[in-house]
């Protein structure tokens, strides 16, 4: 965070940045790989429908 030099850029940038980190963030410790890998793979496809 301390690349941003002016406030008003780091406020823009951190709740978009804490959004996508929520979203992919899928906590592989808890679960098994196929699990995981599955999450992943819808995370990514919501992903990419939301941003097209």
């Amino acid at each position: 965070m301390l690349r941003f030099r002016q406030m008003k850029a780091l406020q823009n940038f951190a709740p978009v940045n804490a959004n996508l980190h929520n979203h992919f963030s899928l906590e592989r410790h808890l679960v098994d790989r196929k699990i995981f890998k599955e999450r992943r793979s819808a995370a990514l496809a919501e992903w990419q429908m939301i941003a097209s």
